[in-house]
Parts: C-alpha cells; sequence; structure tokens
C-alpha cells in the first residue's frame, strides 16, 4: 500500500511531520480530516510535495457530458442553499465540533444525518469538497449566497490557529446578535404598521361607504348642511371619483423611488436625508456604531489582520454615507494614523464612541473596548426602537381620534342644521 508523508497541525497548534498509509492520496486525506488534523501538505513517499488543497476547484457547471457536480446547483433550484441556512449549520457544526469530532468528520455526519432539504444539500456539497482536500474555508468559500467573506476569513482563521471551535462559538454568538436586533426592529414597527393599516381602513369606510348614505339623507331632508359636513362630502366625492388615479399615481410614485434607490448615487443621496430626519437619523448612527463595533471585535479577536478586518467590517456598514466615511478612514489608519483619529475625522460617530475607541487603543484593549460599546448600543438601540414606536403609535392614534372627532362632530351638525330648517318650517 502506498505510503504519504504528511504536515499537519493538531487541534492544539502543533506541528506534526509523520507518514500514514493509504490506498490513494484522497483516502489519505479523508483520514488525516478524520483524526482532527488540519493538513497542510501530503505528498507520496518518494515523490514531490502537493498541496493539501487542490488548486483546483470543482466548477459550478459540470463540462459536457459529466455529471452534475455535488454542490452545484441550478438557477432557480428549490434545493439551492441560501443565507438562512449559514447559522442552522455553523450551530449544528460546533455542537459536533464540540463533542470531540474533527469538522471535516462533522459535516460528513451532518450530509447523512440532515433531513431539511437546503441543509443537506449544502452538507453533501462541502463534504463533497472536503473529501478532495480542501479545508472547510475553502469549501465554504465556494457557497458565497450562504457564506460571506467576513465568514469564510474568520473559519480560516480559525484553522490557521487550531482554535476553530472557539472561533465558532464567537461567530454564532455574532449572528445570533445581528438575527436578534433584526427581530427587534421587525417587531417594534409591526405594530405601528398594523395600526396605520387599520387607521386607513377606518378611513376609506367612512369616505367611501357612510358618507354618501349620509348625504343622501340629507339631502332628501333638505336644508342646507354646514361647512364640516361639506367638507367631508367633498373629500368624499373626490376620493370616489379620483381615489384611483392617486393609488396608481402613489404606486408608480414608489416604484420609482425604489428603483432610483437601488441606483449607487439614489442610495447614497437618500441614505444622506435619512440621517436628517429627526427619529430616523440617531437610529441610523446607532446602527452603524453597533455593525462596526460587533463585526470589528469578532474580527480581531480571531485573529484576522487590522488591514482585512476594517475592509471587511466596511461591507457591514448599511449607510452608504457612512460607508463611503469608513472607507476614506480606512486609508488614514493603513497610512499609520489610529483608528480613532481617523475616525473622528469622518464626523459621522459619536464623540463618545472615539473616546472609548482611544482609550482602548492606548492600552492596548481595542477588542474589549469594541465589545463594550457594541453593548451599550445594543441597549440604546432597543430603547430607542421603543421610543419609536411609541411615538408612531401615538401620532396615528391621534390622527384617527382627530378625524372620528371631526366626523362625529359634522354629522351632529347636520343633524342640528336639518332639525333646525323643521322647526323654522
Amino acid at each position: 500500500m502506498p505510503r504519504f508523508a504528511y504536515k499537519a497541525r493538531d487541534r492544539e497548534g502543533k506541528t506534526l511531520d509523520a507518514a500514514v498509509e493509504a490506498p490513494s492520496r484522497k483516502d489519505a486525506l479523508r483520514l488525516l480530516s478524520a483524526r482532527g488534523l488540519f493538513v497542510v501538505s501530503v505528498s507520496e513517499a518518494g515523490g514531490g510535495p502537493a498541496a493539501a488543497a487542490p488548486a483546483r476547484r470543482r466548477p459550478a457547471t459540470p463540462p459536457q457530458g459529466e455529471a452534475p457536480a455535488r454542490g452545484a446547483f441550478s438557477p432557480g433550484d428549490p434545493t439551492a442553499p441560501r443565507r438562512s441556512e449559514r447559522l442552522p449549520f455553523l450551530d449544528a457544526l460546533h455542537d459536533l465540533t464540540s463533542s470531540g469530532l474533527s469538522a471535516g468528520e462533522a459535516v460528513r455526519l451532518l450530509s447523512v444525518r440532515i433531513k431539511e432539504p437546503r441543509q443537506r444539500a449544502l452538507c453533501e456539497g462541502l463534504w463533497s469538497r472536503l473529501s478532495e482536500g480542501a479545508p472547510l474555508s475553502r469549501a465554504m468559500a465556494a457557497y458565497p449566497d450562504v457564506f460571506d467573506s467576513s465568514t469564510v476569513n474568520l473559519i480560516h482563521a480559525g484553522e490557521a490557529t487550531g482554535s476553530l471551535n472557539d472561533t465558532l462559538a464567537r461567530l454564532i454568538t455574532h449572528l445570533n446578535e445581528q438575527r436578534e436586533m433584526r427581530q427587534a426592529l421587525i417587531s417594534a414597527l409591526s405594530y405601528p404598521i398594523f395600526m396605520v393599516v387599520m387607521s386607513c381602513g377606518v378611513i376609506l369606510f367612512f369616505l367611501f361607504f357612510l358618507l354618501p348614505r349620509l348625504q343622501t339623507l340629507l339631502h332628501s331632508l333638505g336644508g342646507k348642511m354646514p361647512i364640516s359636513t361639506q367638507i367631508l362630502v367633498s373629500t368624499s366625492q373626490f376620493a370616489i371619483h379620483y381615489g384611483v388615479f392617486i393609488v396608481v399615481a402613489a404606486v408608480i410614485g414608489l416604484v420609482s423611488l425604489l428603483r432610483w434607490r437601488a441606483t449607487e448615487a439614489g442610495r447614497e443621496r437618500s441614505d444622506a436625508w435619512l440621517l436628517r430626519l429627526p427619529l430616523v437619523g440617531p437610529f441610523v448612527v446607532s446602527q452603524t456604531v453597533l455593525s462596526f463595533s460587533q463585526t470589528l471585535g469578532v474580527l480581531l479577536q480571531n485573529g484576522i489582520t487590522a488591514a482585512e478586518a476594517l475592509k471587511m467590517t466596511e461591507r457591514q456598514i448599511d449607510n452608504r454615507v457612512h460607508r463611503k466615511a469608513f472607507d476614506v478612514a480606512i486609508e488614514r489608519v493603513l497610512e499609520g494614523e489610529s483608528l480613532s483619529s481617523a475616525l473622528t475625522r469622518t464626523g459621522c460617530f459619536p464623540e463618545l464612541v472615539l473616546d472609548r475607541l482611544a482609550v482602548g487603543e492606548n492600552t492596548g484593549n481595542v477588542v474589549p473596548s469594541l465589545k463594550n460599546i457594541a453593548e451599550a448600543y445594543q441597549k440604546q438601540m432597543t430603547r430607542q426602537l421603543n421610543f419609536f414606536t411609541r411615538v408612531i403609535a401615538s401620532s396615528v392614534l391621534a390622527g384617527v381620534f382627530l378625524f372620528v372627532g371631526f366626523l362625529a362632530f359634522a354629522i351632529v351638525s347636520a343633524v342640528f342644521q336639518v332639525s333646525a330648517s323643521f322647526k323654522s318650517g
């Protein structure tokens, strides 16, 4: 049986130089992966060294006449993995690696045990690449729709330092925090949206159904209607005759606005407008600070170089104005300026955040400072969301009460007007 010499690192990061017998190089790689080793190079005894991870990568579209590669998906395939599969996969992988399995063996087991179609397809595709000798980070890089560059780089850093399990734990915590914040945002906005929809429904019911019948009744009784009632009736008539055109114009305007915002110039301009709004602007700033501190803290903690961590953090900032300013700050940092000083020049970050970051830089505790900033701003965003919800709900309720009060006044005034006309007659 052929003998293969290999160089690898174990889970503690120690380098091993040894040999293993296996029928083929692929079998040797599988055997070493099953032992929990991160393979650096493999060469057949007496032959030249061969890279542990072959340079060639399985093509997404197989050559003519060949069977499709496992993990390759055609457009529109219902089993194609999505970004939503990332966190469940990492959770399951961390559970198995915490039990003592190597990453390769854990992925192999998941590809067999998982029943959910998209998760199973993802695990099978990853295992097909791992079985060819690719490390986990390179296998994950073949699925950019599921794993972004930050996730891939973090996994690569964990493999290189022999701390993959710890890296997975920190990454899962980071992704869970992001998911909880998104869920909090959706939950906070759901009640105001519900109130707006219900209020619009009540107003439309009065304008299209109640007021025309009231108008018919008042005309049949005779008499002149008061001004408040005339305003309501005129509004109802206008809505009945021109409501369709108003709705069509509103839909066209909304679609045009969304398409304009989808362009880079439109996105940057509209993001600048958002920063000027009274309640939305501070919330956008808090969101930027939270994304910056969370992402950069996790990347630096897992061994990513400062330059790469800053570039990956930039892609996590949603507001284009802040992203552009952060890009300028990165250039200054690469030229030797401190991060806190470079961010101060942008004028996008609160002074207290910059002071805390400067203290972390001066004491060599940048990561703990970033974690503290993230925790503080996560709480601040929760408070802002609660306040934002109360303001919108109160405004909608006040508007509805004013409309109903005006409606009641108009109806009562009309009834008294008609009664007075009967008495005078």
